[in-house]
Protein backbone atom coordinates (compact mmCIF):
# COMPACT_ATOMS: atom_id res chain seq x y z
CA UNK A 1 0.00 0.00 0.00
CA UNK A 2 2.02 2.99 -1.27
CA UNK A 3 0.88 6.52 -0.52
CA UNK A 4 0.68 8.72 -3.65
CA UNK A 5 3.72 10.87 -2.82
CA UNK A 6 6.16 8.00 -2.21
CA UNK A 7 8.07 7.46 -5.46
CA UNK A 8 8.64 3.99 -6.85
CA UNK A 9 12.41 4.34 -6.63
CA UNK A 10 13.42 5.63 -3.23
CA UNK A 11 16.53 5.53 -1.10
CA UNK A 12 15.41 6.53 2.38
CA UNK A 13 18.80 8.14 3.13
CA UNK A 14 18.11 10.67 0.38
CA UNK A 15 14.62 11.42 1.68
CA UNK A 16 15.70 11.77 5.33
CA UNK A 17 19.22 13.22 5.06
CA UNK A 18 20.33 14.53 1.65
CA UNK A 19 17.05 16.35 0.95
CA UNK A 20 17.81 18.94 3.61
CA UNK A 21 20.96 20.06 1.82
CA UNK A 22 19.05 20.35 -1.42
CA UNK A 23 16.41 22.43 0.41
CA UNK A 24 19.03 24.74 1.99
CA UNK A 25 18.74 23.45 5.56
CA UNK A 26 22.37 22.35 5.90
CA UNK A 27 23.14 24.86 8.67
CA UNK A 28 20.26 23.74 10.90
CA UNK A 29 21.03 21.53 13.90
CA UNK A 30 20.08 17.91 13.23
CA UNK A 31 21.47 16.20 16.34
CA UNK A 32 22.35 17.26 19.85
CA UNK A 33 24.39 14.90 21.99
CA UNK A 34 26.16 15.88 25.21
CA UNK A 35 28.08 19.07 24.29
CA UNK A 36 27.89 18.46 20.56
CA UNK A 37 25.65 20.07 17.96
CA UNK A 38 25.69 18.43 14.53
CA UNK A 39 24.20 20.28 11.58
CA UNK A 40 22.43 18.65 8.67
CA UNK A 41 25.46 19.38 6.47
CA UNK A 42 27.78 17.67 8.99
CA UNK A 43 25.33 14.80 9.37
CA UNK A 44 25.14 14.25 5.61
CA UNK A 45 28.94 14.25 5.32
CA UNK A 46 29.34 11.72 8.14
CA UNK A 47 26.59 9.49 6.74
CA UNK A 48 28.50 9.50 3.45
CA UNK A 49 31.75 8.69 5.22
CA UNK A 50 30.08 5.78 7.03
CA UNK A 51 28.62 4.47 3.78
CA UNK A 52 31.96 4.73 2.01
CA UNK A 53 33.76 3.04 4.91
CA UNK A 54 31.30 0.12 4.86
CA UNK A 55 31.57 -0.19 1.11
CA UNK A 56 35.39 -0.22 1.37
CA UNK A 57 35.08 -3.16 3.76
CA UNK A 58 33.23 -5.05 1.04
CA UNK A 59 29.65 -4.56 2.22
CA UNK A 60 27.29 -4.95 -0.70
CA UNK A 61 23.62 -4.15 -1.31
CA UNK A 62 21.20 -6.18 0.83
CA UNK A 63 23.94 -7.41 3.17
CA UNK A 64 23.32 -6.85 6.87
CA UNK A 65 25.30 -4.58 9.19
CA UNK A 66 24.66 -5.29 12.87
CA UNK A 67 24.53 -2.17 15.08
CA UNK A 68 25.11 -2.81 18.79
CA UNK A 69 25.37 0.88 19.57
CA UNK A 70 24.39 3.25 22.32
CA UNK A 71 22.40 6.34 21.37
CA UNK A 72 25.28 8.38 19.95
CA UNK A 73 25.80 10.16 16.61
CA UNK A 74 27.69 7.09 15.34
CA UNK A 75 24.43 5.14 15.49
CA UNK A 76 22.86 7.66 13.14
CA UNK A 77 25.87 7.79 10.78
CA UNK A 78 26.10 4.01 10.39
CA UNK A 79 22.35 3.46 10.21
CA UNK A 80 21.87 5.86 7.29
CA UNK A 81 25.26 5.11 5.76
CA UNK A 82 24.31 1.47 5.41
CA UNK A 83 20.93 2.36 3.93
CA UNK A 84 22.53 4.77 1.46
CA UNK A 85 24.71 2.03 -0.08
CA UNK A 86 21.71 -0.32 -0.27
CA UNK A 87 22.84 -2.42 2.70
CA UNK A 88 20.61 -3.25 5.67
CA UNK A 89 21.32 -1.88 9.17
CA UNK A 90 20.16 -4.16 11.96
CA UNK A 91 19.99 -2.26 15.28
CA UNK A 92 19.96 -4.66 18.23
CA UNK A 93 19.37 -4.41 21.94
CA UNK A 94 22.52 -3.38 23.81
CA UNK A 95 21.41 -5.33 26.90
CA UNK A 96 21.39 -8.79 25.33
CA UNK A 97 23.25 -11.84 26.58
CA UNK A 98 26.12 -13.52 24.74
CA UNK A 99 23.87 -16.29 23.39
CA UNK A 100 21.38 -13.72 22.08
CA UNK A 101 24.07 -11.74 20.28
CA UNK A 102 25.46 -14.97 18.82
CA UNK A 103 21.98 -15.87 17.61
CA UNK A 104 21.31 -12.54 15.84
CA UNK A 105 24.81 -12.48 14.31
CA UNK A 106 24.31 -15.90 12.75
CA UNK A 107 20.63 -15.43 11.95
CA UNK A 108 21.24 -12.13 10.13
CA UNK A 109 24.51 -13.34 8.56
CA UNK A 110 25.94 -9.90 9.24
CA UNK A 111 29.41 -9.42 7.72
CA UNK A 112 30.07 -6.33 9.86
CA UNK A 113 29.22 -5.49 13.44
CA UNK A 114 29.52 -1.93 14.74
CA UNK A 115 29.51 -1.81 18.54
CA UNK A 116 29.99 0.72 21.30
CA UNK A 117 33.04 0.00 23.42
CA UNK A 118 30.82 -0.29 26.49
CA UNK A 119 28.94 -3.19 24.87
CA UNK A 120 31.86 -4.83 23.11
CA UNK A 121 33.06 -7.22 25.87
CA UNK A 122 29.75 -9.12 25.58
CA UNK A 123 29.47 -8.78 21.79
CA UNK A 124 33.07 -10.02 21.38
CA UNK A 125 32.21 -13.37 22.94
CA UNK A 126 29.32 -13.73 20.52
CA UNK A 127 31.40 -12.58 17.55
CA UNK A 128 33.74 -15.51 18.11
CA UNK A 129 30.77 -17.82 17.42
CA UNK A 130 29.69 -16.17 14.15
CA UNK A 131 30.10 -18.04 10.86
CA UNK A 132 29.67 -14.92 8.74
CA UNK A 133 31.28 -12.00 10.55
CA UNK A 134 34.37 -10.50 8.88
CA UNK A 135 34.79 -7.03 10.38
CA UNK A 136 34.47 -5.73 13.95
CA UNK A 137 34.13 -1.96 14.25
CA UNK A 138 34.28 -0.15 17.56
CA UNK A 139 32.96 3.24 18.72
CA UNK A 140 34.91 4.59 21.67
CA UNK A 141 37.84 3.00 23.50
CA UNK A 142 39.90 0.56 21.45
CA UNK A 143 39.64 -3.21 21.93
CA UNK A 144 41.78 -5.99 20.47
CA UNK A 145 40.87 -7.25 16.99
CA UNK A 146 38.62 -4.25 16.24
CA UNK A 147 38.81 -1.28 13.89
CA UNK A 148 38.10 2.24 15.08
CA UNK A 149 35.00 3.83 13.57
CA UNK A 150 36.51 7.28 14.14
CA UNK A 151 39.58 6.31 12.13
CA UNK A 152 37.56 4.75 9.32
CA UNK A 153 35.36 7.84 9.05
CA UNK A 154 38.32 10.20 9.05
CA UNK A 155 39.82 8.38 6.05
CA UNK A 156 36.56 8.04 4.09
CA UNK A 157 35.19 10.48 1.51
CA UNK A 158 32.30 12.77 2.54
CA UNK A 159 30.81 12.37 -0.95
CA UNK A 160 28.63 9.38 -1.81
CA UNK A 161 26.00 8.77 -4.46
CA UNK A 162 23.04 6.76 -3.15
CA UNK A 163 22.44 3.24 -4.38
CA UNK A 164 19.41 3.10 -6.66
CA UNK A 165 16.83 1.26 -4.56
CA UNK A 166 13.17 0.47 -5.04
CA UNK A 167 10.76 1.61 -2.34
CA UNK A 168 10.03 -2.06 -1.59
CA UNK A 169 13.70 -3.00 -1.20
CA UNK A 170 14.69 -3.92 2.34
CA UNK A 171 15.99 -0.90 4.27
CA UNK A 172 16.35 -2.24 7.82
CA UNK A 173 15.65 -5.10 10.17
CA UNK A 174 14.53 -4.84 13.77
CA UNK A 175 14.53 -7.86 16.03
CA UNK A 176 11.26 -8.18 17.89
CA UNK A 177 11.56 -8.33 21.67
CA UNK A 178 9.33 -11.36 22.15
CA UNK A 179 8.35 -12.33 25.69
CA UNK A 180 9.75 -15.83 25.22
CA UNK A 181 12.28 -17.48 22.94
CA UNK A 182 14.82 -15.86 20.66
CA UNK A 183 13.77 -12.64 18.85
CA UNK A 184 12.55 -12.67 15.26
CA UNK A 185 14.06 -10.52 12.52
CA UNK A 186 11.36 -8.13 11.28
CA UNK A 187 11.99 -6.90 7.73
CA UNK A 188 11.08 -3.33 6.71
CA UNK A 189 11.45 -1.43 3.45
CA UNK A 190 12.48 2.10 2.45
CA UNK A 191 8.78 2.74 1.88
CA UNK A 192 7.88 1.83 5.46
CA UNK A 193 10.01 4.61 6.95
CA UNK A 194 8.38 7.21 4.73
CA UNK A 195 4.93 5.80 5.41
CA UNK A 196 5.30 6.28 9.17
CA UNK A 197 6.29 9.94 8.85
CA UNK A 198 3.48 10.55 6.36
CA UNK A 199 0.90 9.09 8.77
CA UNK A 200 1.67 9.23 12.51
CA UNK A 201 4.36 11.89 12.07
CA UNK A 202 2.04 14.29 10.31
CA UNK A 203 -1.29 13.52 11.94
CA UNK A 204 -0.41 12.87 15.59
CA UNK A 205 2.96 14.57 16.10
CA UNK A 206 2.37 17.37 13.58
CA UNK A 207 6.16 17.61 13.67
CA UNK A 208 7.90 20.50 11.96
CA UNK A 209 11.41 21.97 11.58
CA UNK A 210 11.18 23.94 14.83
CA UNK A 211 10.54 20.85 16.96
CA UNK A 212 13.09 19.17 19.21
CA UNK A 213 12.57 15.49 20.08
CA UNK A 214 13.74 13.56 23.14
CA UNK A 215 13.02 9.86 23.56
CA UNK A 216 13.59 7.69 26.61
CA UNK A 217 13.29 4.41 24.63
CA UNK A 218 16.56 3.55 22.93
CA UNK A 219 17.10 3.82 19.18
CA UNK A 220 17.27 0.04 18.75
CA UNK A 221 13.54 -0.16 19.57
CA UNK A 222 11.00 0.63 16.85
CA UNK A 223 9.33 3.21 19.12
CA UNK A 224 12.65 4.86 20.00
CA UNK A 225 13.97 4.76 16.43
CA UNK A 226 11.06 6.89 15.24
CA UNK A 227 10.59 9.12 18.27
CA UNK A 228 14.28 9.54 18.96
CA UNK A 229 15.55 9.95 15.43
CA UNK A 230 13.82 9.56 12.10
CA UNK A 231 10.64 11.64 12.68
CA UNK A 232 12.85 14.62 13.54
CA UNK A 233 15.27 14.06 10.67
CA UNK A 234 12.57 13.86 8.04
CA UNK A 235 11.01 17.11 9.30
CA UNK A 236 14.31 18.98 9.41
CA UNK A 237 13.93 19.22 13.20
CA UNK A 238 16.46 18.46 15.96
CA UNK A 239 16.82 15.05 17.60
CA UNK A 240 18.39 14.91 21.06
CA UNK A 241 20.44 11.78 21.76
CA UNK A 242 20.96 10.69 25.37
CA UNK A 243 23.30 7.76 25.94
CA UNK A 244 22.84 7.20 29.65
CA UNK A 245 20.15 4.99 31.13
CA UNK A 246 16.75 6.76 31.14
CA UNK A 247 15.87 7.42 34.79
CA UNK A 248 13.51 10.07 36.17
CA UNK A 249 16.48 12.25 37.13
CA UNK A 250 18.29 11.86 33.81
CA UNK A 251 15.14 12.59 31.81
CA UNK A 252 14.22 15.65 33.86
CA UNK A 253 17.81 16.87 33.47
CA UNK A 254 17.68 16.31 29.69
CA UNK A 255 14.39 18.21 29.41
CA UNK A 256 15.87 21.11 31.38
CA UNK A 257 19.03 21.14 29.28
CA UNK A 258 17.76 20.57 25.74
CA UNK A 259 14.21 22.00 25.97
CA UNK A 260 12.48 19.44 23.73
CA UNK A 261 9.00 20.05 22.37
CA UNK A 262 8.18 16.34 21.99
CA UNK A 263 9.00 13.79 24.69
CA UNK A 264 8.59 10.05 24.10
CA UNK A 265 8.28 7.88 27.22
CA UNK A 266 6.66 4.74 28.56
CA UNK A 267 4.08 4.42 31.37
CA UNK A 268 6.60 3.01 33.86
CA UNK A 269 8.86 6.02 33.37
CA UNK A 270 6.02 8.53 33.64
CA UNK A 271 4.92 6.90 36.91
CA UNK A 272 8.47 7.04 38.27
CA UNK A 273 8.89 10.70 37.22
CA UNK A 274 5.70 11.57 39.09
CA UNK A 275 7.24 9.98 42.19
CA UNK A 276 10.04 12.57 42.23
CA UNK A 277 9.29 14.88 45.13
CA UNK A 278 8.29 18.43 44.13
CA UNK A 279 9.03 17.67 40.47
CA UNK A 280 6.36 20.12 39.37
CA UNK A 281 8.11 22.92 41.25
CA UNK A 282 11.71 21.87 40.61
CA UNK A 283 11.53 21.23 36.88
CA UNK A 284 10.20 23.47 34.13
CA UNK A 285 8.47 21.41 31.46
CA UNK A 286 6.84 24.36 29.71
CA UNK A 287 8.91 23.61 26.57
CA UNK A 288 6.89 20.45 25.93
CA UNK A 289 3.91 20.81 23.65
CA UNK A 290 3.03 17.12 23.93
CA UNK A 291 4.27 13.87 25.49
CA UNK A 292 3.90 10.45 23.87
CA UNK A 293 3.52 7.00 25.37
CA UNK A 294 3.51 3.42 24.07
CA UNK A 295 4.70 -0.04 25.04
CA UNK A 296 2.07 -0.67 27.71
CA UNK A 297 -1.35 0.93 28.26
CA UNK A 298 -1.25 4.28 30.05
CA UNK A 299 -3.68 4.24 33.01
CA UNK A 300 -6.20 7.07 33.04
CA UNK A 301 -5.10 8.05 36.54
CA UNK A 302 -1.51 8.47 35.36
CA UNK A 303 -2.58 10.64 32.44
CA UNK A 304 -4.61 12.87 34.77
CA UNK A 305 -1.87 13.22 37.37
CA UNK A 306 0.74 14.08 34.74
CA UNK A 307 -1.45 16.71 33.11
CA UNK A 308 -2.32 18.26 36.48
CA UNK A 309 1.30 18.26 37.61
CA UNK A 310 3.00 19.48 34.43
CA UNK A 311 0.23 20.96 32.30
CA UNK A 312 0.91 18.80 29.24
CA UNK A 313 -1.01 15.86 27.77
CA UNK A 314 0.39 12.37 27.25
CA UNK A 315 -0.88 10.87 24.00
CA UNK A 316 -1.04 7.12 24.49
CA UNK A 317 -0.97 4.83 21.49
CA UNK A 318 -0.03 1.37 20.36
CA UNK A 319 2.42 0.27 17.70
CA UNK A 320 4.60 -2.74 17.08
CA UNK A 321 7.93 -3.71 15.61
CA UNK A 322 6.01 -5.46 12.83
CA UNK A 323 4.21 -2.22 11.89
CA UNK A 324 7.33 -0.11 12.59
CA UNK A 325 5.55 2.55 14.63
CA UNK A 326 2.21 3.63 16.10
CA UNK A 327 -1.01 2.94 14.20
CA UNK A 328 -3.61 3.70 16.90
CA UNK A 329 -3.36 6.83 19.06
CA UNK A 330 -4.96 9.61 21.02
CA UNK A 331 -4.65 13.12 19.61
CA UNK A 332 -3.69 16.44 21.18
CA UNK A 333 -6.83 18.02 22.64
CA UNK A 334 -8.78 14.82 21.99
CA UNK A 335 -7.62 12.32 24.59
CA UNK A 336 -9.77 9.49 25.94
CA UNK A 337 -7.88 8.70 29.17
CA UNK A 338 -7.12 5.01 29.58
CA UNK A 339 -7.74 4.25 25.89
CA UNK A 340 -5.48 3.77 22.87
CA UNK A 341 -7.50 6.37 20.97
CA UNK A 342 -8.55 6.03 17.34
CA UNK A 343 -6.85 4.69 14.19
CA UNK A 344 -4.11 6.77 12.61
CA UNK A 345 -4.91 7.71 9.00
CA UNK A 346 -3.38 5.17 6.63
CA UNK A 347 -4.29 2.21 8.84
CA UNK A 348 -7.44 0.11 8.99
CA UNK A 349 -8.37 -1.93 12.07
CA UNK A 350 -10.58 -4.94 12.68
CA UNK A 351 -11.54 -6.71 15.90
CA UNK A 352 -12.52 -10.33 15.36
CA UNK A 353 -13.72 -13.45 17.14
CA UNK A 354 -11.52 -16.53 17.11
CA UNK A 355 -13.53 -17.69 14.08
CA UNK A 356 -12.50 -14.58 12.14
CA UNK A 357 -15.85 -12.78 12.22
CA UNK A 358 -15.88 -9.19 13.41
CA UNK A 359 -17.21 -8.49 16.88
CA UNK A 360 -19.85 -5.94 17.80
CA UNK A 361 -18.91 -2.68 19.50
CA UNK A 362 -18.22 -3.37 23.17
CA UNK A 363 -17.15 -6.97 22.57
CA UNK A 364 -13.56 -8.07 23.18
CA UNK A 365 -11.72 -9.66 20.28
CA UNK A 366 -8.39 -9.97 18.48
CA UNK A 367 -6.98 -6.84 16.86
CA UNK A 368 -5.89 -6.94 13.22
CA UNK A 369 -4.28 -4.07 11.32
CA UNK A 370 -3.81 -3.18 7.66
CA UNK A 371 -1.46 -0.40 6.53
CA UNK A 372 1.48 0.49 4.36
CA UNK A 373 4.20 -0.01 6.99
CA UNK A 374 3.33 -3.62 7.86
CA UNK A 375 6.37 -5.90 7.62
CA UNK A 376 6.82 -8.20 4.67
CA UNK A 377 7.56 -10.95 7.17
CA UNK A 378 9.99 -12.46 9.65
CA UNK A 379 13.40 -13.47 8.34
CA UNK A 380 13.58 -17.27 7.96
CA UNK A 381 10.40 -17.72 10.02
CA UNK A 382 7.84 -18.89 7.49
CA UNK A 383 5.37 -20.42 9.93
CA UNK A 384 5.48 -17.39 12.24
CA UNK A 385 4.96 -15.13 9.22
CA UNK A 386 1.95 -17.17 8.08
CA UNK A 387 0.40 -17.03 11.55
CA UNK A 388 0.86 -13.26 11.82
CA UNK A 389 0.05 -12.15 8.27
CA UNK A 390 -3.38 -12.82 6.84
CA UNK A 391 -3.36 -11.30 3.37
CA UNK A 392 -3.05 -7.54 3.82
CA UNK A 393 -3.81 -7.84 7.53
CA UNK A 394 -1.48 -8.57 10.44
CA UNK A 395 -2.63 -10.14 13.69
CA UNK A 396 -1.19 -8.03 16.50
CA UNK A 397 -1.70 -10.52 19.34
CA UNK A 398 -3.65 -7.90 21.32
CA UNK A 399 -7.17 -8.10 22.72
CA UNK A 400 -9.28 -4.95 22.23
CA UNK A 401 -12.79 -3.66 22.17
CA UNK A 402 -14.14 -0.61 20.34
CA UNK A 403 -16.79 1.54 22.01
CA UNK A 404 -19.78 3.19 20.33
CA UNK A 405 -17.72 6.34 19.64
CA UNK A 406 -15.07 4.40 17.75
CA UNK A 407 -12.47 4.59 20.52
CA UNK A 408 -10.28 1.51 21.08
CA UNK A 409 -9.62 0.08 24.54
CA UNK A 410 -6.76 -2.31 25.26
CA UNK A 411 -7.61 -5.48 27.16
CA UNK A 412 -4.25 -7.26 27.20
CA UNK A 413 -2.19 -9.59 25.10
CA UNK A 414 -4.17 -12.47 23.63
CA UNK A 415 -2.32 -14.98 25.82
CA UNK A 416 -2.76 -12.75 28.92
CA UNK A 417 -6.56 -12.65 28.80
CA UNK A 418 -8.34 -14.58 31.53
CA UNK A 419 -11.65 -16.41 31.29
CA UNK A 420 -13.21 -16.29 34.76
CA UNK A 421 -16.61 -17.91 35.37
CA UNK A 422 -17.04 -18.12 31.60
CA UNK A 423 -16.40 -14.41 31.10
CA UNK A 424 -13.35 -12.59 29.73
CA UNK A 425 -11.32 -10.56 32.20
CA UNK A 426 -8.77 -8.04 31.00
CA UNK A 427 -5.64 -7.86 33.18
CA UNK A 428 -5.11 -4.31 31.91
CA UNK A 429 -8.50 -3.22 33.24
CA UNK A 430 -7.87 -4.60 36.73
CA UNK A 431 -4.33 -3.20 36.74
CA UNK A 432 -5.71 0.21 35.81
CA UNK A 433 -8.14 0.11 38.72
CA UNK A 434 -5.41 -0.91 41.16
CA UNK A 435 -3.24 1.92 39.88
CA UNK A 436 -5.92 4.41 40.95
CA UNK A 437 -5.33 3.48 44.59
CA UNK A 438 -2.99 6.04 46.20
CA UNK A 439 -0.70 3.31 47.63
CA UNK A 440 0.01 1.56 44.32
CA UNK A 441 2.98 2.34 42.07
CA UNK A 442 2.68 -0.62 39.67
CA UNK A 443 0.52 -3.72 39.32
CA UNK A 444 0.36 -6.83 37.17
CA UNK A 445 -2.57 -9.25 37.08
CA UNK A 446 -2.28 -12.88 35.98
CA UNK A 447 -4.35 -16.04 36.11
CA UNK A 448 -3.83 -18.18 39.24
CA UNK A 449 -5.38 -21.53 40.09
CA UNK A 450 -7.39 -21.88 43.29
CA UNK A 451 -7.71 -25.07 45.35
CA UNK A 452 -10.18 -26.43 42.80
CA UNK A 453 -7.73 -25.70 39.95
CA UNK A 454 -10.05 -22.99 38.65
CA UNK A 455 -8.46 -19.86 37.23
CA UNK A 456 -8.90 -16.61 39.16
CA UNK A 457 -7.15 -13.20 38.99
CA UNK A 458 -4.09 -12.62 41.16
CA UNK A 459 -2.42 -9.21 41.52
CA UNK A 460 1.28 -8.57 42.02
CA UNK A 461 1.62 -5.06 43.42
CA UNK A 462 4.57 -2.68 43.84
CA UNK A 463 3.82 -0.08 46.50
CA UNK A 464 4.89 3.53 46.49
CA UNK A 465 7.86 4.55 48.58
CA UNK A 466 7.03 4.76 52.27
CA UNK A 467 3.96 2.47 52.07
CA UNK A 468 4.26 -0.77 54.05
CA UNK A 469 2.64 -4.00 52.83
CA UNK A 470 0.13 -5.68 55.12
CA UNK A 471 -2.82 -8.11 54.99
CA UNK A 472 -5.08 -5.17 55.75
CA UNK A 473 -3.79 -3.25 52.71
CA UNK A 474 -4.24 -6.35 50.51
CA UNK A 475 -7.87 -6.60 51.63
CA UNK A 476 -8.31 -2.88 51.05
CA UNK A 477 -7.05 -3.21 47.47
CA UNK A 478 -9.40 -6.13 46.80
CA UNK A 479 -12.34 -4.11 48.07
CA UNK A 480 -11.18 -1.08 46.07
CA UNK A 481 -11.42 -3.09 42.83
CA UNK A 482 -14.70 -4.77 43.83
CA UNK A 483 -16.37 -1.42 44.21
CA UNK A 484 -15.36 -0.33 40.72
CA UNK A 485 -16.04 -3.33 38.49
CA UNK A 486 -17.92 -6.61 38.20
CA UNK A 487 -17.45 -9.05 41.10
CA UNK A 488 -15.71 -11.79 39.10
CA UNK A 489 -12.88 -9.42 38.13
CA UNK A 490 -11.41 -8.54 41.53
CA UNK A 491 -8.05 -10.17 42.44
CA UNK A 492 -8.58 -13.13 44.78
CA UNK A 493 -4.97 -12.78 45.92
CA UNK A 494 -2.71 -9.75 46.30
CA UNK A 495 1.04 -10.29 46.58
CA UNK A 496 3.35 -7.38 47.29
CA UNK A 497 6.65 -7.41 45.41
CA UNK A 498 9.60 -5.01 45.20
CA UNK A 499 9.54 -4.93 41.39
CA UNK A 500 7.84 -6.48 38.38
CA UNK A 501 9.73 -8.42 35.70
CA UNK A 502 9.94 -6.36 32.53
CA UNK A 503 11.48 -6.45 29.09
CA UNK A 504 14.05 -3.78 28.27
CA UNK A 505 11.22 -1.86 26.55
CA UNK A 506 9.40 -1.64 29.90
CA UNK A 507 6.70 -4.19 29.11
CA UNK A 508 5.62 -6.36 32.01
CA UNK A 509 6.54 -10.02 31.50
CA UNK A 510 3.41 -11.61 32.94
CA UNK A 511 4.53 -15.04 31.84
CA UNK A 512 7.28 -14.89 34.46
CA UNK A 513 4.65 -14.26 37.11
CA UNK A 514 2.36 -16.98 35.76
CA UNK A 515 4.99 -19.70 36.05
CA UNK A 516 5.10 -19.15 39.80
CA UNK A 517 1.64 -20.70 40.01
CA UNK A 518 2.72 -23.96 38.38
Amino acid sequence: MATPDIPEYLNAATAFIDRHLQEKRGARVALRWAEHEITYAQLAANVNRAGNALRALGVRAEERVLLALLDTPEFVYNFWGAIKIGAVPVPVNTFMRVDEYAYVLNDSRARVVVASSEVWPVVAQAAAQSRWLQHRLIVGAAHPDTQSVATLLSHASPVLDPEVTHREDTALWLYSSGSTGMPKGVVHSHHDLRYCVDTYGREVLAIGPDDVTLAAPRLFFAYGLGGGMYFALHAGATAVLVSERPTPDSMFAAIQRYRPTLFFGVPTLYAAMLQVKDAGLTYDLSCLRVCLSAGEPLPAELFTRWRERFGVEILDGIGSTEILHIFLSNRAGQVYPGSSGTPVSGYELRITHEDGHEVQDGEIGDLLVKGGSVTSGYWRKLEATRRALQGEWIRTGDKYYRDAEGVYWYCGRSDDMLKISGQWVSPAEVEGLLFEHPAVLEAAVVGWEDDNRLLKPKAFVVLKEGVAPSPALAAELQQFVKERTLPHKYPRWVEFVSELPKTTTGKIQRYKLRVLSQ
